[in-house]
C-alpha cells in the first residue's frame, strides 16, 4: 500500500529514471545520461519508492544495488518502457521532410562510399533535419544507443541480447579466409595451423573478433598469431605483403581495393558461419525514418558491394546476400 503522504500518480519519469540507475549503478551516472541534477534523479527514485511503499535500493551500498523487490520490479517494467517508447515514436513519427534531428552511427565498414552516399541522400529527403554523424565499433555504437546518445546505428549484431533496442538485418557476411596471393601452401595447413604462416587476427575487444575466435575454438584450431589490430585495410596490408593471412569478409575484403592484386580469398573451410549486418535503433526512433534508411541502405550495399564483388567471386552468390 503506499504510504499515506505518496504522490497519486505514478510517474513516467520515474520509472525512466529508476532504469537508468538501475543500468547505470550510480546517482552521479544517472544525471549525466539524463541531463538532471543528483538531487533531482534522487528525489524522483523517493517519489517513485514512497508510491509504491517499498525500498527498490539498497541505498547503503555503492555502489547502488537493487533490492530482491527492485529487481523483479526492473524485470516487469522493462518491457512496458520498451512498448511506451515504440508508440510515443509511431505517434509522433510524421513526414520525413518535418524530422528536426537525428543522430547515426555507423561502422567503418561503409565509410568509403556507402555513408557519404546515405548522407548526401538524407540531407535531401529530410531538409530540416540536423545530423549527427560518428564513427564507431559495433560495441561502442551500440553502448550509444543504449545510453540514448544515438537514435540509430549501422552495426554488427551481437551475440547477446539488446534488450530495448530493435534491429532490422540488413546483410548476411560470412567469414572467408584470405591468404597471400602467390603463396603455395595448401589452405588447409595453413588455416590447421600446420606452417609458419602466422594468423593476422581483428583486436579482441571487437565483436568480429569475438565471432572469429569462437568459431575457432568450435572447431579446434589453433592457429599461431603474432599480430592483433582493429583496423581491416591494415590486415589487408600485412596480408598482401606476406606476414600472413587472416580470417574476414567478404564485404570487409571489397574495402580493400588496393591490395587485391596480392590477395587470394578464399571459403572458410569446413563448416561455414557469417555475421549479420544490421540497422539498430532505439524504440523512439521515428519508424518512417527507419524505413527511408533501411530502403537506401539496401540499395547501396546491393549495388556498390555486393553485385561488384559477385563479378569476381560468384561462389559467394549463396551466402553474401541482404536478409529478407
Amino acid at each position: 500500500m503506499p504510504r499515506p503522504s505518496a504522490p497519486k500518480d505514478l510517474s513516467l519519469k520515474w520509472l525512466e529514471i529508476f532504469q537508468i540507475c538501475a543500468q547505470k549503478g550510480s546517482l552521479q551516472a544517472a544525471a549525466e545520461d539524463t541531463g538532471l541534477t543528483i538531487s533531482t534523479v534522487s528525489h524522483h527514485l523517493r517519489n517513485l519508492e514512497d508510491h509504491l511503499g517499498v525500498e527498490l535500493f539498497n541505498h547503503a551500498r555503492r555502489p547502488m544495488v537493487l533490492t530482491p523487490k527492485g529487481q523483479v520490479f526492473l524485470r516487469n517494467i522493462d518491457d512496458a518502457l520498451y512498448s511506451i517508447r515504440k508508440a510515443k515514436a509511431e505517434a509522433s513519427s510524421g513526414s520525413i521532410a518535418e524530422a528536426s534531428y537525428l543522430r547515426m552511427g555507423t561502422i567503418q565498414d561503409f565509410e568509403s562510399d556507402i555513408v557519404p552516399e546515405l548522407a548526401v541522400f538524407l540531407s535531401r529527403n529530410m531538409p530540416s533535419c540536423a545530423f549527427l554523424y560518428q564513427t564507431d565499433s559495433s560495441l561502442a555504437i551500440i553502448e550509444m544507443l543504449r545510453n540514448r546518445h544515438l537514435d540509430l546505428g549501422i552495426t554488427t549484431t551481437p551475440d547477446d541480447r539488446l534488450r530495448d533496442l530493435q534491429d532490422r538485418p540488413l546483410l548476411r557476411d560470412p567469414f572467408v579466409v584470405v591468404l597471400p596471393r602467390f603463396n603455395e601452401q595448401s589452405l588447409s595447413d595453413i588455416v590447421e595451423g600446420r606452417t609458419r604462416l602466422p594468423f593476422l587476427r581483428f583486436s579482441s575487444n571487437l565483436i568480429i573478433s569475438r565471432q572469429i575466435e569462437s568459431q575457432m575454438r568450435r572447431l579446434g584450431l589453433r592457429a599461431p598469431s603474432n599480430f592483433e589490430c582493429s583496423n581491416n585495410q591494415t590486415l589487408m596490408a600485412m596480408v598482401a605483403a606476406g606476414a600472413g593471412w587472416t580470417i574476414t569478409t567478404p564485404l570487409l575484403f571489397s574495402r580493400a581495393e588496393q591490395f587485391k592484386a596480392k590477395l587470394a580469398m578464399h571459403r572458410f573451410p569446413g563448416k561455414s558461419f557469417s555475421r549479420t549486418l544490421a540497422i539498430v535503433a532505439t524504440p523512439d526512433c521515428s519508424r518512417s525514418v527507419l524505413e527511408l534508411i533501411d530502403t537506401k541502405m539496401r540499395a547501396l550495399i546491393s549495388d556498390k558491394v555486393i553485385s561488384a564483388q559477385l563479378e569476381t567471386t560468384p561462389w559467394l552468390a549463396d551466402s553474401f546476400k541482404l536478409v529478407d
